[in-house]
């Protein structure tokens, strides 16, 4: 029996482990890294900025920021329809976006925390980490940095990502915002939610 308690406390462990990488990798938007990935090159004109460019760039660098941030602040429930609906956390609740029945579906569980001003800080913190190692950015707004660049690129992502691993064992990530989906079926949503109605 004492080996089975060992056994069931490394999957425990483990779990722990892959949950806190999932929660890591969730950080940062896809979508939003991807698009910052593409248009960097086209609006730094590959790193020869003219004020033009700069401009551009800047915007492109503070759309992203906001973006990693706000993913932050949303949450997603399944409406008695069974569909799957966004909404912005607010300190009495999520506030839908587009659910007509959301006043009908207790929606206060979902209220504002201290966690989600902690992952919206982190998750600016390794977009900065994602843009101060693009060599595009760096060269158009900071072209000194490029040659500290190797020594950056081995210790600022171990870092920051060091420090988020962490953090996420103290604030736990479980919301599921733009952008992510539940990690249980929508059958389970929708019967929970009706439940509790």
């Amino acid at each position: 029996m004492g080996k089975k308690l060992h056994t069931d406390e490394q999957i425990s462990i483990g779990e722990k482990a892959l949950k806190g990488a999932a929660d890591l990798i969730k950080l940062l938007p896809s979508g939003t890294v991807f698009v910052f990935q593409f248009l960097t090159p086209l609006l730094t004109n590959a790193g020869h900025c003219a004020m033009f460019n700069k401009v551009l760039s800047g915007l492109l660098l503070f759309g992203c920021a906001f973006s990693c941030c706000f993913s932050c602040f949303t949450d997603s429930y399944v409406g008695k329809d069974g569909k799957l609906y966004y909404g912005l956390v607010t300190a009495k609740g999520l506030w839908s976006f587009s659910d007509p029945d959301s006043s009908s579906i207790d929606l206060s569980k979902y209220k504002l925390r201290l966690g989600d001003f902690v992952h919206a800080f982190l998750a600016l913190a390794v977009f900065a980490v994602v843009a101060v190692l693009d060599a595009d950015t760096v060269s158009c707004f900071y072209p000194a940095l490029l040659l500290q660049e190797k020594t950056l690129l081995m210790v600022l992502p171990t870092v920051v990502g060091g420090l988020a691993s962490g953090v996420f064992v103290v604030f736990p990530n479980n919301r599921h915002g733009i952008g992510y989906s539940p990690t249980r079926p929508t059958e389970d949503f929708t019967t929970q939610e009706l439940e509790l109605n």
